[in-house]
């Protein structure tokens, strides 16, 4: 029996600096995580804003997608190659 490979789609979700939040007047950006599109949960474990900016995943490795969490980036390529 053949067993297909699940299909995930991923998107990157905003971190921003001191736990402020997208809504915060002085909210400054700080570190791009993967998730599964539509989640709060990053790859790495944290927890983010739901009104978090997202990308998408075609942005991971180009200058768009810096600076990218190394944890979920190490987790992404696992999962998707």
């Amino acid at each position: 029996m053949l067993y297909g490979r699940l299909t995930m789609h991923y998107e990157m979700r905003a971190e921003y600096a001191d736990g402020t939040t997208p809504r915060d007047p002085d909210a400054r950006f700080e570190v791009w995580h993967m998730v599964r599109t539509g989640e709060e949960t990053a790859l790495c474990g944290r927890d983010l804003s739901a009104d978090a900016v997202t990308q998408s995943a075609d942005a991971w490795g180009t200058e768009a997608g810096t600076p990218l969490c190394h944890a979920c980036g190490a987790l992404y390529i696992h999962q998707v190659r």
